[in-house]
């Protein structure tokens, strides 16, 4: 570990994953000078993350709170870095949420008549579509967001531009300036008191004459297609063991859900593991820390779609002290655990 010096920068970002990542294209937007430092090791869950973005979710069929907020700014957010960097990151595709018995069927029936719920779903999935499923929607609105590629292409372009390095750096009350983005490691640590980070494994598969035109959720998990027969499912929840180490429960788990979603033939190129930043649910904290510095944690798994709108939040907070909403302050958040 070496002396990382904050002098000749407004605004020092520890930790490059999702949301130091897009909390960097906020500062680089508004022509704040700021530097990156990144391990570049870890229990990052944006290593592997697939980057789904789901408008209605869970096992109770409800929408993602605030999505209709976060959703266009999120679609706006990848516009914008695609442009930059001259890549595809966002691929918009539709939803096949399919119910595995009747009550879960009826629920989900019942929720789609909401007004906040009715909005994402489409049609009902036709019989020839669900077999082996009590029923299905169509739900629009979602897709896959590239997290390796943004996270990958982003440290990139600011090694070009100077403002990133390789380094590890310590925690020091002292300094005010830096940005606490290092995720489930940072959490781990034990600084915003009792976490709930959870450990996920994922398979990345190969298969012949599967849809690759829909994203299948159902049976607990999710298979999202990326292209050229090559498909990302998941996940898990471990709660205890937060390593990167794929384990043969896990992969047991799996290669049920794969079946149930996809089908009995495939191949499996990767089986990777990451842990997920978990404060509250899978909704983020930001702001000031009571020991110094500032944080930006707690996407779960969620983070394609809030990261975006979270990043702009702490960008306006900490350049032109506009405070977001309550509930994001970190700083509520621990009053409250008190």
């Amino acid at each position: 570990m070496s002396e990382v010096s904050d002098s000749g920068v407004a605004w020092t970002i520890v930790g490059q994953g999702l949301a130091g990542s897009c909390l960097a294209w906020e500062l680089w937007r508004r022509g704040v000078d700021f530097q990156i430092v990144d391990r570049e090791c870890g229990i990052a869950a944006s290593r592997i993350a697939a980057g789904l973005v789901n408008p209605v979710t869970g096992k109770n069929f409800e929408p993602s709170p605030m999505i209709g907020d976060f959703l266009p700014e999120a679609l706006e957010f990848y516009r914008r870095i695609e442009e930059n960097l001259g890549v595809v990151l966002w691929h918009p595709l539709p939803i096949m949420r399919l119910a595995g018995n009747d009550d879960e069927w009826a629920k989900m029936q019942a929720k789609a008549a909401r007004a906040d719920v009715k909005v994402w779903v489409g049609r009902e999935l036709a019989k020839q579509e669900i077999d082996g499923w009590a029923g299905g929607f169509e739900i629009s609105g979602g897709g896959r967001f590239d997290v390796k590629m943004f996270v990958d292409r982003t440290r990139e372009f600011f090694q070009a531009q100077g403002i990133y390095r390789k380094d590890e750096i310590a925690f020091d009350r002292d300094v005010k300036v830096r940005v606490w983005c290092d995720g489930a490691a940072g959490l781990v640590l034990g600084r915003h008191g009792e976490v709930r980070c959870a450990k996920g494994e994922i398979l990345t598969v190969r298969a012949t004459g599967w849809d690759e035109a829909r994203i299948r959720v159902g049976a607990g998990g999710w298979l999202v297609p990326l292209g050229e027969g090559c498909y990302k499912l998941g996940s898990t929840y471990e709660w205890e063991r937060l390593d990167m180490e794929p384990s043969e429960a896990g992969l047991e788990r799996l290669r049920r859900i794969v079946m149930k979603l996809g089908g009995a033939d495939f191949e499996i190129i990767a089986h990777e593991a990451g842990v997920r930043p978990i404060l509250r649910r899978s909704e983020p904290l930001i702001g000031p820390m009571s020991e110094g510095g500032w944080m930006f944690n707690g996407l779960g798994s969620k983070g394609s779609l809030y990261a975006p709108g979270m990043a702009r939040r702490l960008a306006l907070w900490i350049l032109d002290g506009q405070e977001p909403e309550g509930h994001f302050d970190i700083r509520r958040f621990m009053e409250n655990r008190a």
